[in-house]
């Protein structure tokens, strides 16, 4: 079974308690995806800041137009350091994406560490070549700027 990471960081002009406020809100997920992806969040009575053991459910469209239920779990947090969710429904047989955000001389370090294994075996290894790799990628870069969109570039 293949096992796959993406790492990404990015340098935020901002300071640590606006980023964190901007990303512990699970309203602003919908802000910094991309609008292809058809992401609905359909948990009721969403709160204000996610904690531990939030489940939260989206519907996604990642691929050809299929619309996919995605559950996670918010199952770590330390405030102004970093939080990790997990998917417990979804389209890979393993996710876990850690989020950590750092002070930097002049604005927040945000560094994303996506661990995740595509569903299927070598035909998922396959698809990860082929296609899921290149998403991600997508994904995140389209993340980069939302957020920079958001806080300004950082200089």
């Amino acid at each position: 079974m293949a096992f796959y990471q993406l790492v990404k960081s990015q340098k935020i002009n901002c300071t640590i308690d606006e980023l964190w406020h901007f990303i512990s809100s699970p309203a602003n997920l919908k802000e910094i995806t991309p609008d292809y992806m058809g992401f609905d969040i359909i948990t009721q009575d969403l709160p204000e800041k996610m904690y531990e053991g939030m489940i939260i459910t989206y519907i996604v469209t990642p691929l050809f137009g299929i619309k996919t239920t995605w559950v996670t779990e918010i199952t770590h947090i330390k405030e102004n350091s970093y939080f990790v969710d997990e998917q417990r429904v979804g389209p890979y047989a393993l996710w876990h994406h850690q989020h950590i955000i750092e002070p930097i001389e002049n604005g927040v370090l945000m560094k994303d560490i996506v661990s995740y294994q595509p569903p299927f075996g070598f035909l998922g290894a396959v698809a990860n070549t082929l296609l899921i790799k290149q998403k991600l990628k997508e994904i995140f870069d389209y993340r980069t700027k939302a957020v920079e969109n958001q806080f300004g570039r950082y200089e």
